[in-house]
């Protein structure tokens, strides 16, 4: 595939206008050009949090097609950058209007293409865990002398936000996103590279094209910088290259010994010339114990002070609505979690077991996507199978229409679980409001998170 390139310079604009500013992605690029001085506005289809947000940051955003009554200064094609997200339907005006007029017309993943060049871009790729390990690292580099700027998929609990900025840092940590090939347009001089399991097969085809583009995304960096990989991901790379994995005794860095004391995450860590041990993790989870591992990987590499990356860890609070604990009592655990391949299920639901091993779990999944649940219907059906009661939300479509045959009710049949059940997001919250001990998780990337502070409240009551 051939990726566009850009022959523009950012610092040849100063007007940037987002069609589809709410998205998370999008939002951090909009703050980003603000802090620099420029003029930003843009286009969502729906007011929300991060919108509201946006605006009382100044930042003028409307939620009708203004079609071709752009307003001022927006009108000057040689001063304005417009950003789309893949999200903006191509019959938006506004839209055909800025290609009428032959506006400079730009992803977001292009505009981070042109940012990576001016600095030295640290990507998180990955199927995944891309949000929590970019986020966590962005951290621990804030904490450091080092410093970074982040643009992250995630709200971060510390940051309360989803842009660090720190003005003369020469790094810029970047979530490099699979999804329509975008980290193919990043200029990264090191990364994380986190796991490659098959996804958006929709866009791919099948597993060996989406491994090709991890591999062509490796071959991006440059001879003097490196990358960081899970262990058996053996994506060849120019650049130097080290493995991390749990319990992997033959990667360059291993943590081995997790456990769950004393409500504390912890586990030891080996490194090519010293170990470390009882590394505590402000987040807890096998997943999260993965994560820590790249970063200090990644870290070490940049000859930051293990120290720093040590008590980075222990303070670290996660990204919203990864992993994130909603209730824990005594008798009632609840944690909301954005799961949507089996492989994250699988995750979540060992570091459930291995930290509650003698409680009763509930889990309520919203499949994401109708080709998404094709695709992984097995194991979707083999890792909810796995919940002593599975309850399962109709299928969230997102940008898809129905695929013959892919229903909830065809993956509940296929789950091996007595205890079943499909329910509205309504139905769910009427029936969790009768129970009172155990854990409970809220599963997926759709919408399921609108029933997330309904439940918290209930439960907190």
């Amino acid at each position: 595939m051939e990726i566009r390139k850009l022959n523009i310079k950012l610092s040849d604009y100063k007007n940037a206008y987002f069609l589809g500013i709410g998205g998370i992605g999008m939002s951090a690029l909009a703050r980003y050009f603000k802090s620099l001085g420029w003029n930003v506005a843009g286009y969502d289809k729906t007011p929300s949090v991060l919108t509201t947000e946006l605006q009382s940051e100044g930042i003028d955003i409307h939620f009708e097609d203004f079609n071709s009554s752009i307003p001022s200064p927006y009108t000057n094609k040689d001063e304005t950058l417009v950003i789309i997200t893949p999200a903006v339907p191509k019959n938006l005006g506004e839209l055909m209007h800025f290609q009428f007029k032959e506006f400079e017309i730009v992803k977001r993943s292009e505009v981070l293409g042109l940012i990576t060049q001016e600095s030295k871009g640290l990507g998180v790729a990955g199927t995944h865990g891309k949000t929590t390990t970019s986020t966590m690292l962005a951290y621990i580099l804030d904490q450091s002398e080092t410093k970074c700027n982040a643009f992250l998929g995630g709200i971060s609990a510390n940051f309360n936000s989803n842009l660090v900025l720190n003005a003369s840092a020469e790094y810029t940590v970047i979530e490099a996103d699979e999804f329509d090939r975008s980290f193919l347009r990043l200029s990264p001089f090191a990364s994380i590279i986190t796991s490659a399991d098959p996804d958006h097969l929709d866009i791919y085809g099948d597993a060996s094209h989406f491994r090709e583009g991890f591999e062509m995304y490796a071959n991006l960096h440059p001879a003097d910088g490196f990358v960081i990989q899970r262990y058996g991901l053996n994506l060849p790379t120019n650049a130097q290259t080290f493995t991390y994995g749990v319990n992997e005794v033959e990667a360059d860095f291993s943590a081995h010994n997790l456990r769950y004391e004393n409500e504390r995450f912890l586990m030891d860590v080996s490194l090519p010339y010293e170990d470390l041990v009882d590394v505590e993790l402000g987040i807890p989870g096998l997943h999260n114990a993965e994560n820590a591992l790249a970063c200090i990987a990644l870290c070490y590499q940049l000859e930051i002070e293990l120290d720093v990356v040590c008590d980075a860890l222990k303070t670290f609070k996660g990204v919203k609505r990864r992993f994130e604990y909603q209730i824990k009592s005594q008798k009632l655990i609840y944690i909301d979690d954005y799961a949507h391949h089996p492989t994250e299920l699988k995750a979540l639901i060992d570091s459930i077991k291995l930290m509650y091993p003698d409680r009763q779990v509930t889990g309520v999944f919203q499949p994401h996507l109708f080709s998404r649940t094709r695709d992984f219907f097995d194991g979707f059906a083999e890792q909810l199978s796995r919940l002593d009661e599975a309850i399962v939300m109709p299928i969230y479509p997102a940008r898809e229409l129905p695929i013959p045959g892919v229903t909830s009710d065809a993956l509940l049949d296929a789950i091996k679980n007595d205890s079943k059940k499909i329910l509205s997001p309504s139905e769910v919250v009427s029936y969790l409001s009768t129970k009172d001990e155990g854990v409970f998780l809220t599963i997926g990337a759709g919408d399921i998170d609108r029933i997330v502070p309904q439940l918290k409240e209930i439960w907190s009551e």
